[in-house]
């Protein structure tokens, strides 16, 4: 079989053996796909340090007579978002955009949907043009659509009366029905997640919008710690487990000054 070759962000690296490396990265030909990088370890020169967390890469690969892993040949870099490394909290969030579609994607199933969102976002980053809370609420809301997991914020998840027909201004947002529902059938005896109305309505902007306008977002702070503490139920519930890198990333929030 000939090489083939495609652009890519890489997701992970792991040690192989005492001189090479398995790597997986995000193609935009053949969406997830695992190499291995012979000598990556042992020879600075072999890929010139490409291999980097989240750099957006060109690959060329090759498949083998067996059945082990194709085998990475090169690796040229595109974009190594330099900005993003200079602060631990902008390559934790890019940490953890890549650990999400690493843990979710499956193997060789191209989607290159998910690939222009992760690379927007990663350049939107880099380039400081969203903050990285909002960028942190776009790229998970998006991701789970593509995904399948579309939050629903148009109507009652129950009866579906649409948002403009609730009657409150704090909408009930249920992580076990997706979505949203009404005053009529939210439960009383447990308060669920609580979204404002303009929170939704922003959020659902959100899911509509061309990608290359999100930047036109203006989220308040009620609108980031909203949307956050959604996320932060709705994301794990189904991936079925929580990150590691968001739960550094939590952490590592909870020790900056507010």
């Amino acid at each position: 079989m000939p090489p083939v070759s495609s652009p890519a962000i890489m997701l992970r690296a792991v040690e192989h053996g005492d001189y090479d490396k398995i790597v997986t990265f995000f193609t935009l030909k053949r969406g997830k796909i695992s190499l291995i990088a012979k000598g990556a370890k042992k020879s600075i020169k072999r890929f010139a340090g490409a291999l980097e967390l989240f750099s957006v890469l060109n690959l060329v690969w090759s498949y083998g007579r067996g059945r082990g892993l194709p085998i990475l040949q090169e690796a040229s870099i595109v974009h190594p978002f330099e900005q993003i490394r200079t602060n631990i909290i902008w390559t934790a969030y890019a940490s953890y955009w890549c650990e999400l579609v690493y843990a979710w994607m499956e193997q060789g199933q191209q989607q290159s949907s998910v690939y222009r969102l992760l690379k927007h976002t990663l350049d939107q980053l880099n380039r400081r043009s969203m903050s990285e809370h909002a960028l942190h609420i776009t790229f998970q809301v998006r991701f789970m659509t593509i995904s399948g997991f579309r939050p629903g914020f148009d109507h009652c998840n129950i009866c579906r009366t649409p948002l403009e027909g609730f009657g409150r201004s704090s909408v009930a947002f249920d992580v076990r029905r997706g979505g949203v529902i009404c005053e009529k059938c939210a439960p009383q005896e447990a308060v669920p997640l609580c979204l404002s109305k303009g929170t939704v309505k922003l959020l659902r902007w959100v899911l509509n919008a061309p990608l290359e306008k999100l930047n036109r977002l203006r989220f308040s702070r009620q609108a980031i710690e909203e949307s956050l503490r959604m996320l932060e139920a709705f994301v794990p519930y189904y991936l079925g487990k929580e990150t590691k890198s968001m739960n550094f990333l939590k952490q590592l929030k909870s020790s900056l000054p507010h």
